[in-house]
């Protein structure tokens, strides 16, 4: 087993041996004088070698002490240089997003480039996975995760208030089958993405038989089923976050106003013990406040 001796003793030597002087070794470790000179006294009894020569007004090195002196300094310099790099790295670099295909499509690409404006030495690298198992693999930095907020050994930021509302395209609107009242849905083709059973819910939500909202395609990512319905194939319930950019640009319109609160969001993870680190906190405090910028957008 390896035996050190005591660190913080080093450090008090370390520092009074550079300054010469207890009172300004005290002013850099941010403790008392008096600590300076115990911390040195118990090194001395550890080494059983004095290492200072004390005057009324001086302080010298022994010749023992100076040579120790040389010895820790070097070492304390490479441990400055190691921390500054490791700390830079850190800072800078590559940060892998892993993320579901849908948010990235629909939601984080087109804000990719504010990213990399705002911080240019950070290298984004995007990974779309369909799978989330509940943990980062290692050449994963920070993840999008949707679900309920609890993974373990992971900090989890929840990002949007989500519903589901019906859309559809402005062709479809003004087709030969009106859409005057949410019953009027079931004469329409309906597009499901992988939670199928959302329509039964909105169905129920609006007082319609919770049975009803079965029929049509399914769709494996909500994109899909959102370009189905700008192409006018039928009406999508969407994700509001999701589908905003189709909204704002005209490609569909909101058919009802009734929308279906979700118990499950969009939240960024990352490990628990990395989530101060540079980059990483870097890039959540700017999502962060890119998702409170845009917040009232989302209001229903």
């Amino acid at each position: 087993m390896r035996k050190l001796p005591p660190l913080n003793a080093l450090k008090a030597f370390e520092a009074a041996a550079r300054h010469l002087s207890f009172t300004k070794a005290a002013e850099e470790l941010f403790v008392t004088q008096a600590a300076v000179s115990h911390q040195v006294k118990a090194l001395e009894e550890y080494l059983a070698a004095k290492l200072f020569v004390r005057r009324n007004r001086s302080l010298l090195l022994t010749a023992e002490g100076q040579s120790y002196f040389l010895d820790l300094k070097e070492i304390f310099d490479d441990i400055v240089q190691a921390t500054s790099r490791l700390k830079q790295s850190t800072e800078v670099g590559s940060l892998t997003i892993s993320l579901p295909p849908s948010f990235a499509i629909l939601w984080f690409v087109p804000r990719l480039s504010r990213f990399r404006e705002a911080y240019p030495e950070i290298d984004v690298r995007i990974r779309a996975v369909d799978e989330v198992d509940s943990s980062l693999t290692d050449d994963v930095d920070v993840a999008i995760y949707y679900g309920s907020g609890h993974w373990a050994g992971l900090t989890a930021y929840k990002l949007h208030k989500e519903y589901l509302l019906p859309v559809c395209s402005p062709l479809l609107l003004n087709g030969n089958k009106p859409l005057r009242e949410p019953r009027d849905l079931l004469n329409h083709t309906l597009l499901h993405d992988e939670t199928r059973n959302a329509w039964k819910d909105w169905f129920k939500l609006v007082g319609i038989d919770k049975d009803k909202g079965d029929n049509g395609p399914v769709f494996s990512h909500s994109n899909l089923a959102l370009k189905a319905a700008v192409h006018g194939q039928g009406i999508a319930l969407a994700n509001n976050v999701l589908v905003k950019p189709e909204i704002d640009s005209g490609h569909l319109i909101r058919v009802f106003p009734e929308a279906l609160p979700r118990d499950k969001s969009f939240y960024l993870v990352c490990r628990d013990s990395q989530a101060e680190i540079g980059k990483i906190a870097t890039f959540r405090n700017w999502l962060l406040s890119i998702v409170e910028e845009e917040e009232d957008d989302f209001s229903l």
